[in-house]
């Protein structure tokens, strides 16, 4: 397949997803929740739009421009991870618009729907299943990117160092508050903390706020997200984590259904927020500079290469997990 043929494929992959009928969709609901309990029905349909946005065929041939793409079919090994639904697809669809093979080591979190996605892309174009292929191990491979933690990020150099490689580790995002927010603002902010449960990497783990920020407008921004507390494993994230601040004594506010603890540190754990007081623009320049490497994106009003409220997690398909040229480094190989 060229090039045009390749996009032609996705494209006809994106119109599918976004006219799916109402049984496919139940089943895929279900093969996704009884796979991971994190993966709830809206949340798959969030990152189901995500998939259709990458896939417009305008989009596709804008982005494929940008690149020397040789149709090199090198053996590209990928670990997905499995922390939100269909996390390891924009990798996949890298591979394969880079005239690539994709040699998927799946996350045991995420099997179901990145199953389902390349069944139906082969369904439609039948040549894709000479450039996909899950295995249980890689090997004889010309490439890897891996998406883990920062304790498998260690194995995965340690195993891959000799290939050329794109290695990921644990990345949170934040956002910068001023005092100056609107209603609108919160309501987008909600998005970007509590979308997929607040565990993917563009999940907003930690607030910047002026001295002696009042946080009473936040809550009451936020407070449309109070049922998420009705998942029983966001529920139970919740009570353990109040009842540690409680029993230590550990000063922090809590609304119902999420806790702000002030803390240095850029990750928070499921249910909570870390915020961090700052007393002017270029001492907040100077944290984020020192915390760069932890960082996927930053929210805020006005603030150089920020999203707006409520965008972390409709990242466009030219924007690249830490920073780094997917594309670049594919069709270099």
């Amino acid at each position: 397949m060229d090039i045009k043929e390749r996009i032609a494929a996705l494209s006809a992959l994106g119109q599918y997803l976004e006219n799916l009928n109402e049984n496919t969709r139940t089943k895929l609901h279900l093969q996704a929740r009884a796979n991971n309990n994190w993966f709830t029905p809206e949340n798959v349909d969030t990152a189901l739009k995500g998939i259709i946005g990458y896939l417009q065929k305008d989009k596709l041939q804008e982005w494929a421009s940008q690149y020397p793409i040789k149709d090199q079919n090198k053996k590209v090994g990928i670990v997905m991870a499995g922390n939100i639904p269909f996390v390891g697809f924009h990798d996949l669809l890298s591979v394969l618009i880079s005239g690539n093979q994709a040699h998927i080591k799946l996350s045991s979190q995420d099997t179901a729907l990145i199953k389902f996605i390349i069944t139906e892309l082969t369904e439609i174009a039948p040549s894709f299943k000479e450039q996909v292929f899950i295995k249980e191990r890689l090997k004889d491979i010309d490439a890897i990117i891996a998406t883990g933690s920062d304790n498998t990020s260690r194995y995965f150099e340690y195993y891959f160092s000799k290939y050329p490689h794109i290695i990921r580790k644990n990345r949170t995002s934040c956002a910068i508050l001023t005092g100056n927010e609107t209603s609108e603002d919160f309501k987008g902010l909600a998005e970007d903390i509590f979308l997929y449960f607040g565990l993917g990497c563009r999940n907003v783990s930690k607030l910047f706020v002026p001295q002696g920020y009042d946080f009473n407008s936040f809550f009451e921004g936020i407070q449309h997200y109070q049922g998420i507390t009705h998942h029983h494993k966001y529920s139970n994230n919740y009570d353990y984590n109040k009842s540690i601040y409680l029993v230590n004594g550990e000063a922090h506010f809590d609304n119902g259904f999420l806790m702000l603890r002030e803390e240095k540190q850029m990750v928070s754990p499921i249910s909570v927020v870390y915020y961090e007081q700052y007393g002017s623009e270029d001492e907040l320049k100077s944290i984020l500079d020192q915390n760069k490497e932890k960082i996927q994106c930053i929210v805020a009003d006005n603030w150089p290469n920020s999203q707006p409220f409520g965008n972390a997690q409709y990242p466009e398909v030219w924007d690249y997990a830490d920073g780094v040229d997917t594309m670049k480094f594919l069709s270099g190989l």
